[in-house]
């Protein structure tokens, strides 16, 4: 189901609405003590029991639970410095982006940016919980939203009362009243004509921010910015649009649109002509299916196919039952199981394939995956391990359409084996 149009009388208004550093403000939420300060989130689960284990260790003439962590001390929190490991920061604190530090870098290289940042453990159900709360009053205020990940919704503020006045701030002014109030956690929003520019204008003012663009507003707030800040042009993109000597969105806009189509082919040249000037007639999706239902990891160390067969074994049946858990769950089948292996250089490859029947048992998706592995390069080390399941139909319609479930090959593999590799493969 899609927004409807506007009418002629009413001036297209999207709301791109964007939770501030969420994971660490959800955190903060939990240990207020660490307001102002570099903290990052990342390396590992969280694990109450442990942290409350080791607190009435530390301090035993305290009686610890989870109704008083705001009174832990400062110098209980670990710090970064010296940590060793694969794991990837998932957000960090304002205070601790001052210092270069940011999402999807590893804790290793953050900890020579900033060593004296807090490490908390992510808390994914406390994300997801908190997610649930800041959507459910937007769609109270404005029911038009399109879900885009944790953290981040499209609106449509068309149509809503107050939409229109100031260009949407007034709409957008009691969203974040009403989600601070109920969670405490702050947003940015940016309203624009579309999408692309309200994401991009969502940007303009963070923290706890509001963004308004209009079509006359392109020239003086878009075109000055760099390529890269279009969603969508990518570090390649960029990387050649700067070997033709354009850096900006506006040198972008320059650009006739044949030349554009005829060096950056004829989709994507379009597309970036239309980007540059700000032409995005996407509507605002309230229900998406996914594409795709994925799970993957990265190793605390790099892990080799034969030498750690039982690891890789054991990982691989996990991140299988925990695809075939989300599919049902999520009331899917899917017929396209592939793989992702990262390698010890970060160089990643994928391989797939699509079975002539649908599936949601774990031992088929681990079978399925399986066959994609003898078809990649095993001889060197890997980081990181990933299992896909695409081609997706919803249960109940795959139901209605008589269709069964045929069994895969019976599976030779056990839970100690990575596949049943027993030697390299090329």
């Amino acid at each position: 189901m899609t927004s409807d149009h506007p009418t002629a009388a009413t001036l297209r208004r999207i709301a791109h609405l964007d939770m501030d550093a969420f994971y660490a403000s959800v955190e903060l939420l939990r240990y207020p003590q660490l307001k102002g300060l570099p903290v990052v989130i990342g390396g590992s689960r969280r694990r109450e029991d442990d942290l409350l284990g080791r607190l009435r260790e530390a301090y035993p003439e305290h009686a610890w639970s989870a109704e008083n962590l705001s009174e832990i001390p400062l110098d209980f929190f670990p710090r970064i410095s010296g940590y060793t490991g694969r794991g990837v920061i998932t957000t960090a604190t304002y205070a601790a982006r001052q210092f270069g530090v940011g999402s999807a870098m590893g804790v290793m290289k953050a900890a020579k940016l900033c060593p004296d940042a807090i490490l908390l453990p992510v808390d994914f159900d406390q994300y997801r919980h908190y997610s649930r709360r800041f959507k459910a009053i937007i769609t109270e205020i404005a029911p038009v939203m399109e879900n885009r990940g944790v953290d981040e919704v499209y609106i449509d503020f068309t149509e809503v009362p107050g939409g229109q006045r100031e260009g949407g701030r007034v709409l957008a002014r009691l969203m974040q009243k009403a989600i601070f109030e109920d969670t405490g956690l702050t947003c940015s929003v940016g309203v624009a004509p579309n999408k692309l520019l309200a994401k991009m204008a969502s940007e303009f003012n963070k923290p706890n921010g509001i963004s308004i663009v209009h079509e006359v507003d392109l020239e003086q707030l878009i075109w000055p910015l760099p390529c890269r800040k279009i969603n969508g042009i990518g570090p390649k993109a960029e990387a050649k649009l700067a070997t033709h000597g354009i850096h900006t969105i506006g040198e972008l806009a320059q650009r006739d649109r044949t030349w554009l189509m005829e060096h950056f082919g004829k989709s994507y040249g379009a597309w970036l002509h239309d980007a540059a000037h700000g032409q995005d007639d996407r509507a605002v999706e309230i229900s998406s299916e996914p594409v795709s239902i994925s799970r993957e990891t990265t190793f605390e160390h790099d892990l080799h196919a034969v030498r750690d067969r039982e690891a890789l074994g054991a990982i691989f049946t996990r991140l299988s039952a925990q695809v075939a858990d989300d599919l049902q769950r999520k009331g899917y089948v899917g017929k396209t199981i592939g793989i992702k292996l990262r390698y010890d250089n970060f160089q990643s490859v994928t391989r797939d394939q699509t079975l002539d029947h649908y599936i949601d048992q774990a031992t088929d998706i681990r079978h399925a995956a399986g066959q994609c592995l003898k078809r990649v390069d095993l001889t060197r080390r890997l980081r990181l391990l990933g299992v896909r399941v695409g081609s997706l139909m919803k249960r109940e319609d795959w139901q209605a359409q008589g269709l069964r479930s045929q069994e895969a090959p019976a599976s030779p593999y056990t839970e100690s084996l990575f596949g049943d590799i027993d030697a390299p493969h090329g």
